[in-house]
């Protein structure tokens, strides 16, 4: 999958594209399918592989002709009874509605993101951890309001990212297992109920059909949509975190400031004395549009209504597609970045000798004391960094 508005969409790959949300709603009809025939709803001779009865090649056709129904399933469905054998024709989607193939089909590419979200996140705490490890010591000018304030060092700089990426992994870790969805026509499972002969028997479908996909046992959650909305609150968060980053590389790599670069600068069009930040421009880019698709999602959930929302539900599906595949480019963007960047030690100490006298707090704090010596003006940094490094080898351990 390419994105020529959105440079690095690549590194992707097809996560969340038309193919893997096709694929994944063939996995659901297919899962379901196999349910059924489990269960002894269905007659055995109505299994089928349907996973092999659709390609990609089908995307188009099928996306056209979703307008007509609001939604690709009713197309998908179309396609798959012309392709199937009679039983397993007449047997397919019995007991599910639209929105539990394509909430369940969500599901499965949302997961594939994420997994891919918390390897790179796992990366990115090992690189600063060794980085705030290293420069722990090294002096650094801390700035307040864009103005200098205070010495502190480059390894505590490197720990409050880490902080930052940290907070991201707490937020992603707490998501709940990514839930099934299978309330039929109007969420209360009333055709698998018939079905299957009792409604012990119709939430033993739905069980079944998140084993088979190992999604976590739910119950329908048509009109209630956290699961969506946690989901992208999470993938905010690590964008937030990659943001500090970008936006502080960017601005340490100013030649006048000089403290900070990317390890492979990007060029100009026109003038070719320039090394761009463009890593850090591109994960600026995405943790300033997130927030928004972020929002969507919530105001899309809270326009929910009756047992089926008309148009909140629809306005979730390319949002949620957005932000993930954004989501897992800026973090491998970040993930680059930490790995090449280049901490200008000299120049940092450079500039914090120019910015002259920064002991006017620590003189007034001394004189309340009745100290009259003062030491070096870094506070609790050591124990600081230190903490953060502690939280970062409890994280690694725990991933391990």
């Amino acid at each position: 999958m390419t994105d020529l508005f959105w440079p690095g969409d690549n590194r992707a790959g097809d996560l969340m594209s038309d193919s893997a949300f096709l694929a994944a709603m063939v996995e659901v009809e297919n899962s379901w399918l196999g349910a059924l025939v489990d269960a002894g709803v269905a007659p055995v001779e109505s299994r089928a592989d349907l996973t092999s009865l659709v390609s990609i090649g089908d995307v188009e056709a099928i996306a056209a002709g979703a307008e007509a129904d609001g939604n690709p399933v009713i197309g998908l469905l179309a396609l798959l009874r012309e392709r199937a054998d009679g039983q397993a024709a007449q047997w397919l989607h019995r007991g599910l509605t639209s929105q539990d193939v394509i909430d369940t089909a969500m599901m499965l590419c949302l997961r594939d993101a994420l997994a891919r979200i918390r390897a790179e996140i796992d990366t990115q705490v090992r690189t600063l951890a060794a980085l705030a490890e290293t420069h722990q010591h090294d002096p650094m000018l801390a700035r307040t309001l864009t103005q200098p304030a205070l010495p502190s060092t480059v390894g505590l700089k490197m720990a409050t990212w880490l902080s930052g990426v940290l907070d991201a992994v707490d937020a992603v870790a707490a998501l709940p297992p990514l839930p099934v969805q299978a309330g039929g026509a109007a969420g209360t499972m009333a055709a698998a109920t018939e079905l299957a002969g009792s409604p012990g028997e119709a939430l033993a479908l739905s069980d079944a059909l998140a084993n088979a996909l190992e999604l976590a046992l739910a119950t329908p959650w048509h009109t209630t949509r956290s699961a969506i909305t946690r989901t992208g609150d999470a993938l905010v968060t690590c964008c937030d975190a990659w943001g500090h980053v970008a936006t502080d590389v960017a601005t340490a790599s100013r030649p006048e400031v000089g403290e900070l670069a990317e390890g492979r600068g990007g060029g100009s069009s026109t003038m070719p004395h320039k090394s761009n930040p463009v890593l850090s421009v591109l994960i600026r880019r995405a943790s300033l549009v997130a927030p928004a698709l972020g929002a969507t999602l919530h105001t899309a959930s809270a326009a929910s209504v009756d047992e089926r929302s008309d148009g909140g539900w629809h306005a979730e599906w390319a949002t949620l597609r957005t932000l993930a595949r954004r989501t897992v480019v800026a973090a491998a963007q970040t993930t680059e970045l930490l790995a090449g960047l280049r901490i200008d030690c000299e120049q940092a100490g450079a500039n914090l000798a120019a910015a002259g006298d920064l002991r006017t707090e620590q003189r007034s704090m001394a004189e309340l004391t009745g100290r009259t010596t003062l030491s070096e003006y870094t506070g609790a940094t050591d124990h600081l960094i230190d903490a953060a490094l502690q939280r970062a080898r409890h994280h690694l351990k725990e991933a391990t």
